[in-house]
């Protein structure tokens, strides 16, 4: 499943380089699957690749099967004829290094419609055949993606349940006359599935050539306002008039004294049993369509989750309930046997979670900054890990290393430079190299501890709902040696090989 002591870098590809407002899957995603080979990894991790949601977060998007339009590489479109290159010379330049989603969305989305339009009156008969196809091959999910998304657009601001009751609860005689009404507006944003897919899977393609796999994120959750909600109403705990009674959220812990009320909707899992857990198995083989290895965002959830009532405003007062546990798993497995997935065993863990993972043999994940609060039994400690782990610096919810060292406690900077040999300076790769040497199979990297990047330059702030998911870097900071080093640090651990290096092979 993972390869045997290897070595990745995590980072969105909404935080690329690009011209266009944000990363994307243009020319700078296969520079830097290049650089990667280059820096001696084996992965590339990214966040969800769907659409983003509430604050922008790839957490709470609109499908679980959908991806992200504006990944879409619109350059491609000139090419082709859809777009004229002159139009895309106006793109957002106060983005370069950070992203401004409301210009960004807005330059973007008119592109994409002009690029769709130009297809349906001029693409070639093979395009058009090929898109048809996609269409057909995708239909279980990309028919009710589509149309809710229209529906969107048609009663702007309101949630699912708030639209006329005929559509909201999915009569069949409204459901037909809403896609003979907006069959234009589905079409399009058909179209853009139809764009996104063809372009990951090329540059998934790309990387595989290079030697890279790719780590997809699945969140556990979906958003409330989303096709899968409004499609499977059956599937979530929702009262008669389609509102939620519970939503889910974690308990006071390391990142919240409060804990965090993230409002999505919870399973109903005597539903999903009833079913054979068909949704989730569709879930995964879609994930696993997109990436070679997925990280299960919240694997805990499975054991037990956190239920907050819907009318409570924090995560205080909840409760624990128990999830499906190993039906779930080995359901997914009678379909899909090779099922490679990281358990995201974060947060409050407790025997059940470890017996579950464990008895599943996943492996599980370590986070060095959370290691050095208490003292030497700690098991996010490098030299108490096991080899089935994946081990990380941080990761998009935390500091960046550097940003961790200049808030640390004065016991916390005491052990780390103990157990690191280190003063401090240059602190990321100090804890970079403690996890190389580990007997971890993966360590993964953020692209910010890579860079050496302070606590501003940070990915996301768990319980703060402005201004994440808006990093950027640009080439300028990616100096020659960050790779030698890198692929250097990789080869005297056993993590790549040595040619390349200045090292006997």
């Amino acid at each position: 499943m993972i390869s045997p002591r290897s070595c990745g870098i995590l980072l969105h590809p909404t935080s690329l380089p690009g011209a266009y407002g944000a990363g994307d899957f243009g020319p700078e995603a296969y520079r830097f699957v290049e650089w990667l080979a280059a820096a001696g990894q084996s992965y590339w991790q990214t966040l969800p690749l769907g659409p983003v949601g509430e604050g922008y977060s790839p957490y709470m998007g609109s499908s679980a099967f959908a991806g992200n339009p504006m990944l879409i590489d619109l350059a491609e479109f000139v090419a082709f004829g859809w777009l004229d290159g002159e139009t895309l010379r106006a793109a957002p330049e106060s983005a370069r290094l950070r992203i401004d989603y409301p210009e960004f969305v807005a330059f973007r989305l008119p592109h994409l419609r002009q690029a769709a339009t130009a297809f349906a009156e001029r693409g070639d008969a093979e395009a058009q055949r090929e898109f048809a196809a996609y269409c057909r091959r995708e239909s279980a999910w990309l028919n009710d993606y589509a149309l809710f998304m229209a529906l969107d657009a048609a009663f702007p601001g309101q949630a699912w349940n708030e639209w006329p009751e005929p559509l909201a609860r999915r009569r069949v005689t409204a459901l037909r006359e809403a896609k003979r009404q907006f069959a234009d507006e589905m079409a399009f944003w058909k179209f853009c599935q139809w764009q996104f897919a063809r372009q990951w899977m090329r540059l998934k393609g790309y990387a595989r050539d290079h030697g890279i796999r790719i780590i997809g994120d699945v969140p556990i959750f979906v958003a409330y306002h989303s096709a899968d909600v409004w499609a499977h109403q059956e599937l979530f705990e929702l009262d008669d008039d389609g509102r939620q009674t519970v939503v889910a959220g974690v308990p006071p812990d390391y990142f919240s004294p409060t804990g965090q009320r993230w409002g999505n909707p919870l399973y109903r899992w005597s539903a999903h049993s009833a079913e054979g857990y068909a949704w989730w198995i569709a879930r995964m083989r879609r994930a696993l369509a997109l990436a070679d290895v997925v990280r299960i965002d919240h694997f805990r959830g499975f054991a037990a989750h956190w239920e907050i009532p819907a009318y409570e405003t924090s995560a205080i007062n909840g409760r624990w309930v128990p999830g499906p546990g190993r039906e779930l798993f080995d359901a997914m497995r009678t379909e899909l046997p090779e099922l490679p997935v990281i358990a995201e065993d974060l947060g409050v863990i407790t025997p059940d979670v470890e017996a579950l993972r464990d008895g599943l043999a996943l492996p599980g994940m370590r986070i060095l900054q959370f290691a050095f609060s208490e003292d030497a039994t700690h098991e996010y400690l490098p030299h108490n890990y096991h080899a089935n782990t994946v081990a990380y610096t941080g990761t998009h919810d935390n500091n960046t290393a550097v940003g961790w060292w200049q808030g640390a406690s004065l016991r916390e900077k005491s052990f780390a430079q103990h157990y690191l040999g280190t003063d401090g300076h240059n602190i990321q790769w100090a804890m970079m190299r403690a996890l190389s040497a580990s007997v971890a199979w993966l360590v993964v990297y953020p692209m910010q501890d890579v860079l050496g990047l302070d606590g501003s330059q940070r990915m996301n702030v768990p319980g703060v709902t402005d201004g994440n998911w808006a990093w950027r870097f640009g080439w300028e900071q990616v100096q020659p040696w960050h790779a030698r080093v890198l692929r250097e640090m990789g080869a005297v651990h056993g993590r790549t090989g040595f040619a390349g290096v200045g090292l006997p092979g």
